[in-house]
């Protein structure tokens, strides 16, 4: 038997390649399924099984393209009521691969549908367990976001059936399993999840706080609710393909993948409503871009920014990325829900600026020439998260998180120069070309962020003694 984790970091997300006797099965695939394909084939095994965890908000998957392109069987657990030709397995139904057997367990709470698959090995042994967002290392799948498909899945009733999920189906296994989570940190899925992305059942049950023995359904609750954030707004958009289909990827990158010159790019922009997204390096965005584009760069954590600040997976988009990155970057959009992307600007920012069109550009200074001109009276807009601004921060910096700045532009200085910074010099980037877009012209972009800044003799309060 073979099983690999195969994980994308860009969106903290693990699908699981499963192969015994020269029949395989992919748990929650991402929307490119090519190399599942070449793996398959590369080991002489067929592609028999395609399981879902559950309908996921973060992603979209992969099961339908694959199941197209090899015939294989798509298996959602119990309740699961997709508009498109899958098994519904019973709690508790088998399936054979080669010479292991796939077990379903349903386990509602992060979803109705959610459950997790228990690999036993020929000898009867639990291997394993792919848990889906039921269950993470050092943490569990958030309750909320069933609640697009229905004001009746309040969290704290899908609260309440994890915990029943959990201590019934989950914990009573062998502590020598190994859990197998679809999500490891960084992933808006749960609140706190390990950089660890894999661990034994016995040993989540000693750190994993929703695993604490002698708590209480109240306790769980209760604890598994706090400081829970609200979910990005592309995450129910996402559900709905999951559920209803969607188009093939193949098709999405022959429409996107339209190389168009300067003026063609600049017509389709007036005429579309499309955004124009630029997918380059902070630094070279920072020098020249093209007016009111926006920025989210290919090196971070590129799709799920794209769909926390753009929202809409139909907003059509025109490109601008780095030479040869179009096609990944249209699949990395893809993998969000974004299919609407127009074409590309050949030759890039030179093309443009070499046609005559108008670039922009974004004022920026190393952390040592702020900390030059730094004082009492300067603004300055910290765009991390709360969690980072309170770790430590430029004293009287006004805190506007990236994820809420669509929100919040009342708080957006209006006269007068501010300064703006990240933790290290991304995420600010991305707000100052929001804000940009919008019309606020007044800012500096401070580089390195607050890494490079607390390192100055500017005054934080994680430092006092300057």
């Amino acid at each position: 038997m073979k099983i690999e984790q195969i994980y994308t970091g860009c969106i903290a997300q693990a699908a699981y390649y499963l192969e015994s006797n020269g029949e395989a099965a992919i748990f929650d695939p991402l929307r490119e399924v090519q190399p599942y394909i070449d793996k398959a084939s590369k080991n002489n095994a067929e592609i028999k099984y395609i399981f879902e965890t559950h309908f996921h908000a973060d992603f979209v998957s992969g099961h339908l393209d694959l199941a197209k392109k090899t015939g294989a069987q798509i298996i959602y657990g119990p309740t699961a009521k997709p508009e498109f030709d899958a098994t519904i397995a019973a709690d508790g139904q088998e399936f054979k691969l080669g010479s292991y057997t796939i077990k379903a367990i349903h386990t509602p709470g992060h979803t109705m549908e959610s459950t997790c698959y228990l690999l036993i090995d020929e000898t009867g042994n639990m291997h394993g367990i792919i848990t889906g967002d039921t269950l993470f290392i050092g943490d569990v799948g958030r309750p909320d976001l069933a609640q697009a498909l229905s004001s009746d899945l309040t969290q704290e009733l899908l609260a309440s059936h994890l915990y029943d999920s959990l201590r019934n189906k989950i914990m009573p296994l062998p502590d020598d399993i190994i859990v197998y989570p679809s999500h490891g940190a960084g992933s808006s899925c749960g609140k706190n999840l390990s950089k660890e992305t894999t661990d034994t059942l016995g040993n989540q049950k000693k750190i994993n706080y929703a695993l604490r023995a002698n708590m209480t359904k109240e306790e769980f609750i209760a604890e598994l609710l706090d400081g829970l954030g609200r979910p990005p707004a592309y995450f129910p958009q996402n559900v709905l393909m999951n559920i209803k289909g969607y188009q093939s990827l193949d098709t999405v990158l022959e429409s996107g993948c339209r190389a168009l010159d300067p003026a063609e790019f600049e017509a389709l922009a007036n005429s579309s409503g499309a955004l124009v997204l630029d997918v380059r390096h902070e630094s070279d965005f920072v020098k020249a871009h093209i007016p009111n584009s926006i920025f989210i760069g290919l090196n971070g954590t590129f799709a799920p920014w794209v769909g926390a600040l753009i929202m809409d997976v139909k907003q059509p988009l025109l490109l601008l990325t780095p030479e040869g990155k179009e096609k990944e970057t249209i699949t990395r959009l893809a993998r969000v829900g974004f299919d609407n992307t127009l074409g590309f600007l050949n030759g890039g920012i030179e093309a443009w600026a070499n046609s005559g069109f108008e670039t922009d550009s974004i004022e920026s200074i190393s952390p040592e020439i702020f900390a030059d001109i730094y004082s009492d009276d300067i603004i300055v807009v910290d765009s991390r998260k709360p969690g980072e601004y309170e770790s430590g921060h430029v004293v009287d910096a006004i805190n506007i998180p990236l994820d809420f700045v669509n929100e919040q532009f009342d708080r957006i200085p209006k006269d007068g120069t501010f300064y703006i910074h990240c933790a290290g010099g991304y995420r600010s980037v991305i707000m100052a070309s929001i804000l940009k877009s919008r019309g606020y012209h007044n800012l500096i972009n401070v580089e390195k962020g607050f890494g490079g800044i607390k390192n100055t003799t500017v005054k934080t309060t994680a430092n006092q003694t300057v």
